[in-house]
């Protein structure tokens, strides 16, 4: 390979399935990142990308490419930056995705203090509950919440993140406070169903049994796939919510949620960032992770 600037464009063109807008943030003609691309599957004897009127799709080959290209890539920038010490400056593109309770809550709030830290770094931040696919999606790294099933994917334990039951005020004035799970029963309570897939079975009521934690069949009308919606279900008083406190916390506060059964609350969820690889990554991306780690200390449970 000549150099490494036709990685750079290669790579980039995967992750955003585009000659037109790889091109434009590269700040490059659209004719010479098409060229480019020719002449590594020229020089390769293979095919990398996929091409239709409408979309660009790495091939089998291009996946294994794009992940051994990524790869030199953070190696180059390592090397490049082994002599200039941890506090030197950083540039380049950052692309994560985040929960999206925690990236309002948390995350976003704190970013001035990095970008001010870091100012020639650029993010592309998704916000999303869904399961995202790394290498496909060109994501760095992901911020997790729940267990990684995944086993191809290499994740950092960050800690456990309390969870909480609540309900608005309004919605226990008609139902009662249960203090038991009897009167979860006798009460005629009701839960607004999470569940990440609409259609698929809902997780029930958790509570602790014994060493560890089983799940109540409560009723409930609505069922919902996005956090915010959960949340906002819940203010509205349509039923008893189990959520993470660091979310919770203004409205207990505040007194439009209610924490109900403070002793039998559901088990706290682990919180992990996630990468596709454990090794070659870049700095950039290794100094986020260690960020990220740090403002989300304070909420979280070892």
């Amino acid at each position: 390979m000549q150099n490494l600037e036709a990685l750079e464009i290669f790579v980039r063109i995967a992750e955003m399935s585009s000659f037109t807008h790889a091109a434009e943030s590269i700040g490059i003609q659209k004719g010479r990142a098409s060229n480019v691309v020719r002449q590594l599957e020229a020089q390769l004897g293979v095919r990398l990308l996929h091409r239709s009127t409408r979309t660009v799709q790495l091939s089998e080959d291009g996946r294994n490419f794009y992940t051994r290209a990524r790869a030199l890539l953070a190696d180059a920038e390592d090397l490049g930056s082994m002599f200039s010490g941890r506090d030197a400056p950083l540039s380049g593109r950052l692309r994560i995705d985040l929960p999206t309770e925690l990236a309002r809550t948390t995350v976003m709030p704190a970013l001035p203090t990095f970008l001010a830290r870091y100012p020639d770094i650029e993010l592309e931040i998704s916000s999303t509950d869904r399961r995202v696919e790394l290498v496909q999606e060109g994501i760095d790294c992901v911020l997790r919440v729940g267990p990684i099933v995944d086993e191809t994917l290499v994740a950092r334990p960050f800690g456990n993140l309390p969870m909480v039951n609540a309900a608005s005020p309004a919605y226990l004035e008609q139902r009662g406070i249960p203090r038991t799970l009897h009167e979860l029963l006798a009460q005629g309570h009701r839960m607004v169903h999470y569940t990440p897939t609409l259609g698929t079975r809902p997780f029930g009521w958790e509570y602790p049994d014994g060493d560890g934690f089983a799940t109540l069949a409560l009723p409930g009308a609505v069922s919902v796939n996005n956090v915010q919606a959960y949340h906002g279900a819940g203010l509205a008083g349509l039923g008893l919510i189990q959520a993470g406190l660091t979310s919770l916390k203004p409205y207990l506060a505040n007194g439009e949620l209610i924490e109900v059964l403070p002793g039998l609350r559901p088990a706290p969820l682990p919180v992990s960032v996630v990468v596709a690889h454990r090794q070659n990554l870049s700095r950039r991306v290794r100094i986020f992770i260690e960020w990220l780690e740090q403002i989300l200390q304070p909420d979280l449970e070892r």
